[in-house]
């Protein structure tokens, strides 16, 4: 009996340890708030400050476990009268201070880091959402997370009801259910480049007590916060611009701490109810605004340990340092190669929210007014063989897989990422069969104009 009391004790110490960890980081990252510095301010020195006689840059704690020496400290770390770190599947201070930065930089409670974007997305659902529960995405994703969504969380038992970000209030009405958890998103889709309407999803979603989820990955909080239009949880492919240089995969979840959870407490008794895997634990009551963040480390990571390595949270911080000035040449130069495929005449079509006649200018007006991002999707005339000639015929210009860094690349979904996919769910995805995604980079934009002008004379 005693055993087990020792054992429930430590287990809720671990916990609340962890809790008083994150409240102590976010409240030493406070001078970063207090000082209301501006974005590209926080891109560089939010998360970590340096004191006296310590490195500049940010630490690598590439260590799985953390020694005290002697019980007494240890004992002294879990009745929280000495603060420290224990096993880096739930804390590290690497990590820690990378997501302190991505938290502050989108305007939330707390964030946890995952190791892919994938990863993030998953776990920002399964920590709302169990077996008989259902949530409604925008059809207008990620190939990956149609399949994560539509195939393997059906095999967990969680379904879900994909629908077109055009529909009206009524029909995305319709689609919910008793049993609806979430409301799911992306700011920009990839690969359509459709803006995502996060105000008017977030009502409809907030009418039904259930939060907005926004995957804002290729806007980066540098050109939209979610959370100042309703979103509620934010996710990201840390992969992709925040990185900026292919060296890291990774992703990451934030709070914004806005949703209360108690007032729904009937639909997510994950969070609402005790715990019985820690002894009765209630994350909401216990930790208040950071229990959704608690729940999914203490829970989820624990269980399942989809952490990023300290070396790849470094990585992912030398690149969010320069994410400001990155995101502004991005869009400078896919705005000038938007234009130019746009008055092209062997060019079929263009989606960029900065040209004046799509179809999302306004969207990306009111959600972007200081740019978008650097992808474009555009289709040329004539079959899919001519896409895939022009893209063999380009020379510095890259066919790869990835997105979203400091060099121009090139895909052709349908016969790459979201070869997956049916015709009907492609065209369901918003993906037409001769669709390219271009991810326009940080070179000189006439060298990036050269390549596609000498690439199309080819076809």
């Amino acid at each position: 009996m005693l055993q087990r009391y020792k054992i429930i004790h430590n287990s809720l110490f671990i916990i609340n340890n962890f809790c008083v960890l994150l409240w102590l980081k976010f409240k030493n990252n406070s001078y970063f708030m207090d000082k209301k510095l501006r974005t590209g301010s926080l891109c560089v020195h939010a998360g970590y400050k340096a004191k006296n006689g310590e490195p500049i840059e940010l630490p690598i704690i590439q260590s799985t476990t953390f020694k005290y020496d002697d019980s007494d400290e240890m004992a002294q770390l879990f009745d929280l009268k000495k603060e420290g770190y224990f096993y880096t599947r739930l804390q590290n201070p690497t990590n820690d201070a990378v997501a302190a930065k991505i938290a502050t930089l989108e305007g939330g409670v707390g964030c946890v880091l995952t190791s892919s974007g994938q990863a993030a997305n998953f776990y920002a659902i399964f920590n709302i959402c169990q077996a008989g529960d259902h949530f409604i995405t925008s059809n207008e994703i990620y190939g990956g997370t149609y399949n994560l969504f539509g195939v393997t969380l059906k095999k967990l038992g969680i379904d879900c009801t994909f629908i077109s970000q055009e529909a009206s209030d009524e029909e995305i009405q319709a689609a919910f259910r008793p049993n609806t958890k979430a409301v799911f998103g992306e700011t920009i889709s990839n690969p359509g480049c459709a803006v995502f309407d996060i105000e008017r999803f977030a009502k409809i979603a907030h009418k039904n007590g259930v939060p907005l989820i926004v995957d804002n990955t290729f806007a980066t909080p540098v050109n939209c916060r979610p959370f100042e239009w309703g979103a509620d949880i934010v996710t990201h492919s840390t992969t992709k611009y925040m990185d900026g240089l292919a060296t890291q995969v990774g992703g990451c979840v934030v709070d914004s701490g806005n949703f209360d959870w108690l007032a729904h407490a009937e639909k997510f008794p994950g969070l609402c109810t005790p715990d019985d895997s820690y002894h009765g634990l209630t994350y909401v009551k216990a930790f208040g605004k950071m229990g959704f963040t608690t729940k999914l480390v203490a829970q989820l990571m624990r269980d399942l340990g989809s952490i990023p390595a300290p070396q790849n949270s470094f990585l992912l911080n030398m690149g969010l340092q320069t994410l400001h000035l990155r995101m502004a040449q991005h869009c400078k130069n896919a705005q000038k190669v938007a234009e130019f495929l746009h008055d092209n005449p062997k060019v079929a079509w263009v989606h960029y929210c900065g040209l004046k006649d799509d179809a999302h200018y306004a969207l990306g007006q009111k959600y972007l007014p200081n740019g978008s991002c650097g992808v474009i999707a555009f289709g040329l005339k004539g079959t899919r063989e001519t896409a895939i000639k022009w893209m063999d015929s380009l020379e510095m210009i890259n066919i790869v897989t990835h997105v979203a860094d400091a060099r121009t690349c090139v895909l052709h979904p349908a016969s790459h990422t979201h070869r997956q996919l049916s015709d009907e769910q492609l065209r369901e995805a918003g993906v037409a069969p001769d669709l390219i995604r271009l991810s326009v980079g940080i070179e000189d934009v006439e060298d990036i104009l050269d390549d596609i002008k000498q690439a199309l004379e080819k076809i």
